[in-house]
């Protein structure tokens, strides 16, 4: 059995090379920053095979359910509130039970940091200390995350993820010593901008109606939206709307020119050429190479 639009409430987010590639170059973020983020509930047919292992690690957190795992000679069973780490370059099998199929949280994730995490987490488990107590902190948490990549690919917020997850980690690394706490603050002008921009994601927005929306002259808006992001307003507003059309793109059959006016992109061949610039190949390349494994009967390919 195919599924060829994947798992019911599934979301993912996959960061543009070129964003990843500037992640690598900032002091905060190069030491551990998230390539691949996403959540999959009951993934019945999930199934993910990687002969040459990933060039990330890869961290999958069961909630419910169950799944496998072969890692090299080793093989893990994943129960609920268990996780399975996959370090980098290990080749590797993992897929949901049949009968029980996992409903998991999910991340890819690199750097200096992320490799001694990740095999403090991979040690946690060959001892089979990978249980984690249910927490709603830690799922908040992962939620918080998402969220603020959903918002875009500023520094500021690439930061605050690269902060937040390393937490994430080692909740589950020292869990019975983790508590969190979540601060909350009233969104600025660019905030408010950018909220406005995901209101609008299917629709072309020129530079005035967004700076119209804070009150804010052009040029002030501008300065201070580039300042705060390190993007102009509209290359931000072409991030939000890339990021769209992934989703799209893994999760429904709709054609690359239904993608495009999905995210208020009315010209295929423009949308195609600002698609292959944020995602170094283009809708038609990106949307197979999601779904390679597909080409397995009764399996659904994932992160």
């Amino acid at each position: 059995m195919k599924k060829k639009e994947g798992f019911e409430g599934q979301e993912a987010i996959v960061l543009p090379k070129n964003v990843v590639r500037q992640s690598e170059a900032l002091p905060v973020i190069q030491d551990l920053h998230i390539t691949d983020i996403g959540y999959y509930p009951r993934a019945k047919f999930h199934y993910r095979e990687r002969p040459e292992g990933a060039e990330e690690h890869i961290l999958i957190y069961c909630v419910s359910g169950c799944g496998h795992c072969s890692l090299g000679k080793k093989e893990f069973q994943i129960n609920p509130n268990e996780y399975l780490i996959v370090p980098q370059g290990r080749e590797h099998v993992y897929w949901a039970s049949e009968e029980q199929p996992w409903t998991i949280y999910w991340a890819h994730f690199k750097g200096k940091l992320a490799d001694h995490l990740s095999e403090l987490l991979y040690r946690r488990m060959l001892r089979q200390r990978n249980a984690v107590q249910y927490n709603d902190s830690y799922i908040n948490l992962f939620r918080n995350i998402y969220q603020v990549l959903q918002l875009g690919y500023s520094k500021d917020n690439l930061e605050y993820v690269a902060l937040n997850f390393s937490g994430f980690l080692t909740a589950f690394i020292y869990n019975d010593k983790f508590n969190l706490t979540a601060p909350r603050e009233q969104p600025d002008a660019i905030d408010s901008s950018i909220l406005f921009l995901k209101q609008h994601i299917g629709e072309a927005l020129t530079l005035k109606q967004i700076a119209d929306h804070v009150h804010l002259s052009i040029s002030h808006f501008s300065g201070l939206f580039h300042k705060k992001t390190g993007f102009s307003p509209i290359e931000y507003f072409n991030h939000l709307k890339m990021q769209k059309a992934c989703q799209l793109l893994h999760f429904t059959d709709l054609r690359i020119y239904e993608v495009a006016v999905a995210t208020g992109i009315e010209d295929p061949y423009y949308f195609s050429r600002i698609f292959k610039e944020n995602m170094g190949v283009s809708p038609k390349e990106y949307r197979l190479r999601w779904q390679l494994n597909d080409e397995r009967p009764g399996k659904r390919q994932g992160r």
